[in-house]
Order: C-alpha cells, then sequence, then structure tokens
C-alpha cells in the first residue's frame, strides 16, 4: 500500500484552518508538517520508536495490537482535532493506522518535550493529556471487563456521542468489525446488539454507519 503524499511544512506564524487556541495544539500546527495517509495505511508500527507526536486533521486513526493468537485489539479511535502518540517508553506499545483517507499533522516529540521544558503552559497540557488518556484507558478496561453486550454497545454509543458535541445523530467512521475488536465482541454480535436496540425503540439505524440516539435515558441505563 502507498502513501498519498501531500506533506507540508508550515510557516512559522500561520495556523492550520480551524486551528485550535490551546498552546499544545497551536505549537504542533506551527512546528509540525501535514502528511496524508490512505485508508488502512499504518501511522506507525508496535515497537516503533516513539519519534514524533501527532494530530488528526481530518479523519480518524485507530489505535491497535495484533494479539498472539491472532485476534486485534483495537484500544482507541482518535478523532479530528485530537493528539496521539504519546507514550511513556522510547518505543510504541501499539500500532496506529488511519481508518479512512486522513490528514495528521506530524511533529518531533523532542521539539515538543523542549518547548514543554520552557513553557509552564505547554507543560501543563502535556500532563492533561497524559491524565486524558490513562481515564480513557481505565474507562475502557472498564467495558471490556465488568459489561455485556449490550450494556458495552451502549457505552460505545454514548462515549462517541460525547466526542461529537452530544449530537443525537452520529456517523461511524470506523466499520463494525472496528468496533467489534475495541469492544471486545464479534462483528455478528455488534451487528446483532444494533438491531436489538432499534427493535427497542432506543436508536434508529438509518444506514450502518449513521445512527440516531431516540432515547438516551435508555442507553444510560444500560450504561449505569
Amino acid at each position: 500500500m502507498l502513501i498519498r503524499t501531500a506533506t507540508t511544512t508550515r510557516t512559522p506564524g500561520r495556523l492550520f484552518p480551524g486551528a485550535s487556541t490551546d498552546s499544545l495544539s497551536a505549537a504542533m500546527e506551527l512546528m509540525g508538517a501535514c502528511i496524508s495517509y490512505v485508508r488502512n495505511f499504518e501511522i506507525y508500527g508496535e515497537g516503533e520508536p516513539t519519534e514524533y507526536l501527532y494530530k488528526v486533521v481530518s479523519g480518524t486513526v485507530r489505535s491497535c495490537k495484533l494479539l498472539d493468537d491472532g485476534r486485534r485489539q483495537v484500544t482507541a479511535f482518535h478523532m479530528p482535532g485530537e493528539i496521539f502518540g504519546l507514550e511513556v517508553g522510547d518505543t510504541h506499545s501499539f500500532s496506529a493506522e488511519a481508518i479512512a483517507d486522513s490528514t495528521i499533522i506530524v511533529v518531533k516529540r523532542s521539539a515538543i518535550l523542549g518547548l514543554a521544558a520552557r513553557d509552564v503552559e505547554i507543560a501543563h497540557q502535556l500532563w492533561t493529556l497524559t491524565a486524558r488518556e490513562l481515564q480513557r484507558v481505565q474507562d475502557h478496561m472498564l467495558i471490556l471487563g465488568c459489561m455485556g453486550a449490550k450494556e458495552k454497545v451502549a457505552a460505545f454509543l454514548l462515549q462517541f456521542s460525547k466526542r461529537c458535541s452530544d449530537s443525537n445523530e452520529i456517523k461511524l467512521p470506523m466499520s463494525r468489525q472496528d468496533i467489534a475488536d475495541y469492544l471486545g465482541l464479534t462483528m455478528e454480535t455488534v451487528s446483532r446488539t444494533m438491531n436489538q436496540l432499534e427493535h427497542d425503540a432506543t436508536i434508529t439505524l438509518p444506514t450502518s454507519r449513521r445512527i440516531v440516539l431516540r432515547n438516551r435515558a435508555a442507553l444510560k441505563r444500560l450504561n449505569a
């Protein structure tokens, strides 16, 4: 698979259209390069050096790990505006892949860490980003270990809706297989559970990727 080359280093003092106003994102937009990745292209692999930080401009990215028995575990989805690739060690514990054609800002990790050493605000935002990632991992562990299929799908829909400004209508960039690998279910179980929720008038499925949340209270009860 080939990368679609569209790499541009931005000129200092110019931000990307719709750029974030927080210091960390602004620094990445000023210091980084913008690279386009085609669908399913690997952005970085497990075990590769953690040389860069990444911010999604458009598209969606999944973090995943191939298990010893051949199964895939999706650990996170990264949406536009979100930063990923920040890890404690010197190598990546997971791979990152573009779910759809995606544009990513790529910046040297050493440059951001150097800036953080001189800028308290940048350092604080890196700490906040790390704490947020820890909370996300804890929430994901709870879903994997303590919930049945309906509860898992309800939790996923509510979390994804929250990331889409709490809209009742969400468009999923990921496939049913991606969702299944994230929730620790089979694709058939995810599809069957979605149909059950639609039958219960909790959601509506105009298409496989478009979902309308009709009864948030019911979803929250499942996720309680």
